[in-house]
């Protein structure tokens, strides 16, 4: 239990900006070990995104409110998931071989693409969790959490099927990425990727599975196609892209159901 601890608690340190225990480390053993947690930590970002959202209407206006959320998320984060997401549109959008892209990848340094992408990105994150918090205000914060923690688990399939392209020894990912996946860590994982669904007591958000795993799948197969494989930046990608097409599909389902 003890170690397990250390591990989430790895898992926090390494994916938020939350205070940690000292005792608490970047070790390789337990990063690697941290990584079934990487759902769980979407429960974390998503349910005080979702706190401060509900808290925040009864001072603000809606849209003040929802955009005090998103700050709160990218805060909780340091912005480590839509860092990777502007170092993808930069590199997969500027360059055409697979060399040029890994090398656009490994600079800090953000560009026109990832300017452009990043920016109508959380525009269009606003405007559907918006749209949602219009029709029902609880909803929109079950959301947040469901999409956070989905996203999260969307990235971390990539993890467990496809190759890891960066270096190992040298990149801050690499003891994530290091070693094969047990079942025990992919059923935890699963579940606490798909539990917040549940939350939302509507059976037709199980619906919204099927526009994500078309998004990753086709995620994974587009960063195997031109780099034949991946890096810590495309699995932010991948879940900046499967958490705003989760809400997307949520409110594009909603005036069917």
């Amino acid at each position: 239990m003890k170690e397990q601890a250390r591990a989430f608690l790895t898992a926090i340190m390494f994916y938020t900006r939350i205070p940690c225990p000292a005792w608490v480390d970047h070790s390789d053993e337990y990063l690697r070990k941290s990584r079934k947690y990487f759902p769980l930590i979407g429960w974390i970002v998503g349910g005080v995104s979702a706190l401060i959202l509900y808290v925040m209407q009864f001072v603000f206006p809606l849209n003040v409110s929802i955009l005090i959320s998103i700050i709160t998320g990218v805060l909780l984060t340091g912005a480590f998931h839509e860092d990777g997401f502007a170092d993808v549109c930069d590199a997969f959008g500027g360059a055409f071989t697979r060399e040029r892209i890994l090398e656009i990848l490994k600079d800090s340094r953000i560009g026109a693409y990832g300017a452009i992408g990043i920016t109508l990105l959380l525009m269009l994150k606003f405007t559907v969790l918006l749209e949602i918090a219009n029709i029902d205000l609880t909803t929109a914060c079950l959301v947040l959490i469901a999409s956070h923690s989905l996203s999260r688990f969307s990235a971390l399939t990539i993890v467990f099927s496809q190759k890891y392209v960066t270096d190992i020894a040298v990149s801050k990912s690499g003891s994530v990425v290091r070693g094969p996946a047990h079942l025990s860590e992919i059923v935890l994982s699963a579940l606490a990727g798909l539990a917040p669904l549940f939350l939302l007591n509507t059976w037709f958000i199980l619906l919204t599975l099927i526009p994500v795993l078309m998004m990753r799948t086709y995620l994974a197969w587009f960063f195997r196609k031109w780099i034949d494989g991946y890096t810590g930046d495309c699995l932010g990608a991948t879940q900046q892209i499967c958490e705003v097409v989760f809400s997307t599909s949520v409110l594009a389902l909603w005036k069917y159901f």
